[in-house]
């Protein structure tokens, strides 16, 4: 059986491994599929029109960058996207999936299949399941806030249109995130439609970061009582780290290595210094002197005698701003075998 490396501590700098060890089980994951988190997913019962999207997480555990050379579905229902193509070791991507709403109904199965073509010729199956209900439609699909600046609470109004029983109700509201509300009010009802608004609220207090959960709308409707509805959010900083953390790969004893840390600003700003927690030795930084909203900052890394992964932590202080920016490198040292 071939078999990759994966990363340990104390791992040989040689990236594969050929073994020959029998016939591996059946049940058995491949060197691909051990990567992702998860191996499928079930949207359950949504709604004609919401949005239903959801994404699978890999990362490359092993010595060897991995390559995808392409995804397919095996049904139109669904449609799939790599976040990246290329995913160097230690680093980690997404697999986008989502389900159409709008041309499909009823119980729709499919797969996302995931083609790498490096280090080795592998396809990964990612089974997909939604039942799509037509009584129910969600306009427009989602709460999609977009970017929020942090500190800023943002509402949106979503309309929720039912057709069926007179008498259908939402009697409730679950969201399990505690930076998300919302809620439901009755707008128009009659013989066989009914009209609800739903008012989703992100919260003034959302951390930093892409914020992506739903709300359950929980019905009377003993059969499918539930409908959730998606929400997403990159609440952001006026100042940000653009590709933290900073993903610096293999390193090698004597050799230098050069790498770039970009911040991005929403007005003109100046970096007054920017220091490591542990390892001054090993990294040099050239500070920009000039005021500018997007700051591009060389860094020289001078790997040290030694042998595995490492992770430094830095601290970025900005003129007239008293909380300081703080990122992470990580990487690993490749010593002499």
């Amino acid at each position: 059986m071939l078999t990759i490396k994966p990363i340990f501590k104390c791992a040989s700098a040689l990236a594969l491994v050929f073994c020959l060890t029998g016939i591996a089980s059946a049940q058995e994951l491949s060197w691909a599929e051990k990567m992702f988190e998860e191996h499928k997913h079930d949207f359950g019962t949504v709604a004609r029109g919401a949005e239903a999207r959801y994404r699978f997480k890999f990362t490359n555990i092993y010595e060897e960058t991995v390559h995808i050379s392409h995804v397919k579905t095996t049904c139109g229902c669904t449609g799939a996207t790599p976040s990246k193509d290329t995913v160097p070791s230690g680093e980690t991507a997404y697999i986008e999936v989502a389900m159409d709403t709008n041309k499909f109904s009823n119980e729709k199965n499919s797969n996302a299949i995931v083609i790498f073509d490096k280090p080795f010729y592998k396809e990964v199956r990612l089974p997909i399941r939604a039942f799509i209900r037509t009584d129910v439609v969600v306009t427009p699909g989602w709460a999609n806030f977009g970017s929020v600046d942090q500190g800023e609470a943002r509402s949106m109004d979503l309309q929720i249109h039912y057709t069926g029983r007179n008498d259908w109700h939402i009697t409730d509201i679950i969201s399990n995130n505690k930076f998300i509300v919302a809620e439901a009010t009755e707008k128009s009802r009659s013989t066989y439609n009914i009209l609800y608004n739903l008012k989703v609220t992100l919260k003034e207090d959302s951390p930093l970061g892409t914020l992506r959960d739903q709300v359950i709308l929980v019905t009377d409707d003993v059969n499918n009582p539930k409908v959730p509805v998606l929400v997403e959010a990159s609440v952001e900083s006026d100042l940000m780290v653009a590709n933290a953390p900073l993903a610096l790969g293999n390193l090698f004893p004597g050799q230098i290595k050069n790498s770039t840390l970009i911040i991005k600003g929403k007005d003109p700003f100046t970096i007054e210094s920017i220091e490591c927690e542990n390892r001054g030795d090993m990294f040099k930084v050239k500070r920009p002197e000039s005021a500018k909203k997007v700051q591009v900052v060389p860094i020289m890394i001078t790997p040290p005698e030694e042998d595995g992964n490492f992770s430094e932590e830095f601290t970025v202080k900005i003129a007239g701003r008293e909380e300081p920016l703080r990122f992470t490198a990580y990487g690993r040292i490749v010593g002499k075998q």
